[in-house]
């Protein structure tokens, strides 16, 4: 049923695993039968692994009512039926769709310095290039020369072509010559490395609005999509980061970084559930391979 990028997932996702199911195991061994106590340390064991308070809230209630409507009365019965109750959340919105092989893309990358922001483009770029499809890369973010000098090296590392600037230049006037260079080389996937900042939303949203109109300009014809990158290791402020990045730009997907080095993989079911955005790409070790697609039936079942 599933393969080795699965395997792959559920080695990464260990750590989470183990500290979701110890803490339910332990609620559940407490309960004698279904009662409210045994619901409340199941809220607690849920909020404990980072899935957040509304989120668990929902689990909870959701439980209650399935729990009602196929009359379960066993303890035992409960962990199943709570695992069932996580997977159908993860999996609603879920379209499972493949992008056509010949579509024309460009994507906007945005997240602060530390994310894996630079290292998640590589790897895209890297995983593309291995699909023989022709990538430009677009060192946008600017106002950090590591973030120029990083990407470079990824642009070795993938063998893929990269337009930069000097460190301080208008990350538009990068993302202009990247979108010419795109044009020019008939490129199929065009990265823009953008805006590593966020302490300043007016600049934010000036700085992606005038990089979005000459994409829109230049490029029209192409799916253009914005992906915030995450650091799976703050937990429930990754949440917060990304509504903060939200009410400066429209965000179309999240790249969840780093979900092998914690326990708190929970948050992936907190940021679909209460941001309403698709997490598209989930980081479980350092490999390219690493950085996979999401897939929210593989997810909950490495989760599980």
């Amino acid at each position: 049923m599933f393969g080795k990028l699965f395997d792959k997932l559920k080695t990464g996702l260990t750590k989470t695993r183990d500290n979701l199911t110890d803490k339910i195991n332990e609620a559940l061994n407490l309960a004698v039968t279904i009662d409210d106590d045994m619901y409340e340390e199941l809220e607690e064991a849920l909020i404990m692994s980072d899935i957040g308070m509304d989120t668990t809230i929902e689990i909870i209630d959701r439980l209650k009512a399935k729990i009602r409507k196929e009359k379960i009365n066993d303890v035992e019965m409960v962990k199943p039926a709570l695992k069932e109750v996580i997977a159908e959340m993860m999996l609603e919105g879920d379209s499972e769709e493949e992008e056509e092989d010949n579509e024309k893309k460009v994507m906007l990358i945005i997240g602060v310095n530390g994310v894996g922001k630079t290292t998640s483009i590589g790897k895209i770029a890297a995983r593309n290039k291995n699909n023989g499809k022709k990538v430009l890369l677009a060192a946008a973010d600017t106002f950090r020369a590591a973030a120029i000098d990083q990407l470079d090296i990824w642009s070795q590392r993938a063998n893929v072509d990269i337009v930069k600037h000097q460190e301080g230049s208008d990350p538009a006037a990068v993302v202009f010559d990247a979108v010419q260079a795109a044009k020019a080389r008939d490129v199929d996937l065009l990265i823009c490395d953008t805006a590593g900042r966020l302490h300043n939303k007016k600049n934010l949203m000036d700085e992606l609005a005038k990089i979005n109109r000459i994409i829109d300009r230049e490029l029209g014809d192409r799916k253009k999509e914005t992906l915030l990158v995450l650091d799976g290791t703050t937990g429930q402020n990754a949440v917060i980061q990304a509504k903060q990045f939200m009410e400066a730009c429209p965000i179309d997907g999240i790249i969840l970084t780093k979900l092998d080095g914690t326990a708190k993989g929970g948050v992936v079911i907190s940021i679909k559930n209460t941001l309403n955005i698709p997490v598209k790409y989930i980081g479980v070790g350092e490999g390219v391979e690493d950085l996979q697609k999401f897939n929210a039936k593989e997810f909950a079942e490495a989760l599980l």
